[in-house]
Parts: C-alpha cells; structure tokens; sequence
C-alpha cells in the first residue's frame, strides 16, 4: 500500500513538473495560451476583485455597526469565535454603512463637482491669457540671453519640420484609427461603471457572509496542511492584514482629510482654482512619499499663471500642510504599520510604478513590508537556531561574523 501510494506520488510530481515545463515554454516562445487564459479570466472576475475590495475597506465600519448594536443589546458581541451577530442586525449595519457611503458622495458632488467645473471651465477660459503669459516670459528671455534664442529658434524649426512630415505622413492615414481608439475608450468607461455596480452588489454578500468566508478558508487550509504549516499561514494571513488594512484604509483616510483641510485652507486664503487643486492634492498623497511633490507642482504651477504671489503662498502653505500630515495625521492613522524605512519605501514605489503605474505606487509599499516582514523574521528564526543575536545593532561591526575562538 505505501508503495503504491509512493508511486503515486512521484508519478503526480512528474506530471506536473512536465505540465509546468510545457506551460513556461508556451509562455515565452508560444502560443501563450496560459496569459491569455489568465487575462479571459481576470476580466470575468474584474466585478468580484472590485467587490472584495470594497467589502474589504467597509469591513470596519460595518463591525462599528455591529458593535453598537451588541452595546445596545440588540445583538449579542460579534467577533468571538463561533459566534456571530444576527441576520437583520448585519443587514441592518451594510444597510447603514452603504446609506453613509451615499450621504458622503452626495455631499462631495454637491459640494465639490460644481466648484470644480467653474474651475475647469475658468481655467479652460483662460488658457489663451496663459500662453500670452508664458509666451512674454520666454520673448523676454530670449532677449535678454541672445545665445538661448538661437537654441530655441533652431529648435522650433526642426521640431516644425518633424511635426509637418507626422501630420502628412501620420496623423491623417490614422483618423479612422484615432476615432476607434476613442469609441473603445467610452465603451471601457461603461464597461468599468458596469463591473463598479455589480461589484457594490458582490460587497455586500461578501459583508454579509464574512465570517463565514473567513471559516470556509480556514476550513480549506486546515484540511490541506499539517498542523504545523496551519499555525504559521494562519499567522502570516494575520501579518498581511494587519500590513495592507492599516495602510490601504489609512492611507485613503489620511488623503481625504488632506484634500478637505487644503479645500478648506485654500478657500479662507482665496486661492484660484480652489476645487481643483483640492482634488489634486488630495488624489496624489495617496501615492506615499512622492506623492504631496505630484501634487503640489502642478497645482502651483496653476497658481502662478493666476497670480504669481500666491502661487508662492501656496508653496508655504502646502509645505506646511504636509508637516501637519508628516508629524500629526499621519503617525495617528497609520503609525508604524509598514515598518519600512524611507529607503525600502522609495524602492516599493520605483518598483511598483515602473511595473503598474499609480496603482503599483500605491500597493508597492504594502506588498514590499509584507516581504520584508516573512524575511526579517526568517532571518531571525535562523538567527536563534544559530545562537546569534537578532537585533540589527550587534552586525555594525565584523565581530558577530568572527569564527568561534576554539576553531
């Protein structure tokens, strides 16, 4: 019996290991049938990914509804094990939860869509102000550095003739092309609003069945594993949440109070373009580190078009903001949770960004304390196996690497 279990064994490892030698060479040198069967199903699942996700951030808020009702004794207290609330009374928090959700998008549309088109429109109104601006800046620095106007005019001509020979060459036999791009776009705008609005759906039967999703995992993993690798998932499961919920809902609510305070702000100071810088500013400090600079030169330099001494007010008081962010906001909302230094912080945003845009930015730096987080402590753990100390102060020097005296 062992050894026909035995072959069994060794005749599963030697599929698969063919299996996965063919799917790696049919990745790179062939059909790839494997990305695109990923991707087939990558787009079905889009609405369920975005249904998670949401079910994911609301999570909190509707655990605070739940235990308001068990305060209440409405409900008896939701999170010990094997219990959970009542049907109506979840029903009651997701009801809850969505309704606030609605009341604060109402609210920013009120408020916020209608100052922000006058912004848009008044900047769209004034754009030919602006190019005046700029253009006499330039007209004046060329006159006075006669050696940058041969530059510039030199340039201009070559950058004339290359865009004349695009326009004929390109540009024209490309319209039809052009249009179809821009219809698909509008179609990918649909579709998107469409996956949004099955993914609201999809969140709220995740919210209303979380614990017993969260049972359903632990079931699976239970009966798959030994003890021994149960305990140490589990544990890690527990280490990514911890990591991506204090940054990811920290980081969104830490950017919207950044971008009320500078609504707020900019409004008492009489900035122009108010509403919009607010929404620039607020959408780019998602992005950790780079993200206030992203923000705030494209906002200043909105600002100085209008009006060049408060561009240099806006300065101080975006700088001063992103102190109050730094030193205040921040460290309350999210504290340490990533326990990366500024160093690996940069590296997760360069490294996300080249491979995924602004979305890689903004996960990069969860997804890199989480492997900095299973290597430091495997490190650690071969460490104390070692009898070598573990805090990273004792290897400033080559004495812990020294060989043992008796050697």
């Amino acid at each position: 019996m062992r050894q026909k279990e035995q072959h069994i064994k060794w005749g599963l490892t030697a599929f698969c290991t063919v299996a996965a030698i063919l799917l790696f060479y049919d990745t790179l040198f062939g059909s790839r049938f494997l990305l695109k069967t990923w991707r087939q199903f990558l787009g079905a699942t889009t609405p369920i990914l975005y249904g998670a996700f949401m079910a994911y951030l609301l999570a909190p808020v509707v655990n605070w509804f739940d235990g308001v009702a068990a305060r209440g004794r409405l409900a008896p207290k939701s999170g010990t094990r094997g219990r959970s609330v009542p049907l109506w009374v979840r029903s009651a928090s997701i009801l809850l939860t969505w309704a606030l959700i609605g009341v604060l998008f109402y609210l920013l549309a009120s408020v916020l869509l209608p100052e922000l088109y006058k912004s848009v429109l008044q900047l769209a109104s004034n754009v030919e102000n602006y190019y005046n601006t700029i253009s006499g800046w330039v007209v004046h620095m060329l006159e006075t550095y006669p050696s940058i106007e041969a530059w510039v005019t030199g340039q201009m001509n070559t950058y004339y003739d290359a865009m004349e020979t695009w326009v004929q060459t390109e540009l024209l036999p490309q319209a039809t092309a052009v249009m179809t791009i821009v219809s698909g776009g509008v179609f990918g705008v649909v579709a998107f609003l469409g996956d949004l609005l099955v993914g609201v759906i999809v969140s709220v039967y995740f919210l209303a069945t979380k614990e017993i999703c969260a049972a359903q995992a632990r079931k699976i993993v239970c009966g798959l594993c030994t003890k021994k690798h149960v305990y140490w998932i589990l544990r890690g499961v527990h280490k990514v949440d911890s990591i991506f919920s204090g940054f990811v809902r920290g980081k969104l609510l830490d950017s919207l109070i950044i971008g009320v305070l500078c609504f707020f702000g900019c409004s008492i100071l009489d900035f122009p373009y108010t509403p919009l810088v607010s929404v620039i500013v607020g959408v780019t400090n998602v992005i950790p580190f780079f993200g206030p600079f992203l923000g705030a030169i494209p906002s200043a330099f909105l600002i100085l078009l209008a009006s060049p001494i408060k561009a240099v007010y806006f300065a101080i008081f975006v700088l001063a903001l992103q102190q109050l962010d730094g030193n205040v906001i921040g460290p309350k909302i999210l504290g340490d949770k990533t326990g990366l230094s500024s160093l690996w912080v940069i590296f997760a945003i360069l490294v996300g960004g080249s491979f995924f845009g602004v979305v890689g930015m903004f996960f990069g730096v969860p997804v890199c304390a989480c492997i900095y987080s299973a290597l430091e402590f495997y490190v650690n753990v071969r460490l104390r196996k070692k009898n070598l100390p573990v805090e990273t102060e004792t290897y400033t020097t080559d004495t812990a690497a020294a060989p043992p005296e008796d050697l």
